[in-house]
């Protein structure tokens, strides 16, 4: 295929998988509204252990799973559960079309945290772009008019925390290997929900149970996909495509929850979306020498049920069902 091909192929693959995380996000809210986030966390992070054990169980290189810098990974983890409890806290309490605006703001904050954690210098348009999606993350939340309330604080906590997991992962994650950053986390998110389980658990259907598989389930697929894309379009190009959730938002919003949206919303969410397709499309230019954290993140916003696919993403291209093709720039 030539580079343009390849590019678009890859693009199909990024918004087929996008359109996956939506439907599975459309879930976390759905079941939001009947079980507490513990319990609904608990559940799916259960479902999700065996997916990732076929994807590992064919990674045959040689390691331990004893983390080089246990200081980190804890950290990390305990990061990763509190990134959890918020994400699925905020489709709880926010219409989808409210929720992520916000959560898109995690890119503009990844390029923030990489000039102090990762040495990172940002150029005029790169720093304009940041500038012009903080004032869309205000537009959105309208302070001083709209009521402001917790699953707004979750969202922003949210997308806070995983904005400076990526940047630290970025910095700290060559040393780790792949299986330890999946495993880690996702053992914390079973044990503290775990642990709190018995104090929310609300008696459950068989057909609910099969939603909450559902969310690893959509978790999987997307990833799949999506560690396709990138392989086979350029980073920049597949990142860009992760904002088609915004619209998959608003339909699952409108058709599912009966959301219904004012014009700031929609204002604020354009610019929200220009600033980072802006941020991206510069870090995909050759000009552009310095590390770029958001395009190779690989990484929409994720609720954490599944490892995040920037991990993915390292193991071997055999396991992920395609071959590396010319869009590998990780």
């Amino acid at each position: 295929m030539t580079p343009r091909q390849n590019n678009l192929h890859g693009a199909g693959l990024a918004l087929a998988s996008f359109g996956i995380y939506a439907t599975g996000d459309a879930i976390v809210k759905y079941m939001g509204a009947s079980y507490s986030p513990f319990q609904n966390i608990f559940f799916s992070c259960l479902f999700s252990f065996p997916l990732v054990a076929i994807m590992l169980a064919g990674d045959g290189r040689e390691g331990n799973l004893i983390p080089r810098k246990p200081g980190l990974m804890a950290l990390r983890s305990i990061l990763g559960v509190v990134n959890i409890l918020a994400g699925f806290t905020a489709f709880a309490y926010l219409p989808m079309s409210e929720a992520y605006p916000i959560f898109f703001a995690a890119p503009i904050l990844v390029t923030l945290f990489a000039i102090p954690m990762l040495g990172e210098r940002i150029g005029w348009q790169r720093g304009a772009a940041v500038v012009l999606g903080m004032i869309g993350v205000v537009t959105v939340l309208r302070p001083g008019e709209a009521n402001l309330g917790f699953g707004h604080l979750a969202a922003i906590t949210a997308a806070v925390i995983f904005a400076f997991n990526s940047v630290l992962m970025r910095k700290t994650g060559g040393s780790e290997r792949t299986v330890v950053l999946m495993i880690y986390p996702m053992f914390a998110n079973l044990l503290v929900t775990g642990l709190a389980l018995p104090f929310v658990y609300e008696p459950m259907p068989i057909a609910h149970l099969g939603l909450l598989a559902g969310i690893a389930l959509t978790g999987f697929l997307g990833g799949i996909l999506s560690v396709a894309a990138y392989r086979r379009a350029q980073a920049a190009v597949a990142a860009a495509m992760q904002y088609s959730q915004i619209i998959w938002a608003t339909f699952f919003g409108y058709l599912l929850f009966d959301d219904s949206f004012d014009s700031a919303t929609i204002i604020g969410t354009a610019i929200i979306i220009a600033s980072g397709i802006w941020i991206v499309l510069r870090e995909g230019t050759p000009t552009v020498k310095s590390a770029r954290v958001v395009s190779e993140t690989k990484g929409r916003f994720d609720l954490g049920v599944l490892p995040r696919l920037s991990l993915w993403s390292r193991l071997p291209a055999r396991l992920t069902g395609r071959d590396e093709g010319p869009g590998d720039h990780s």
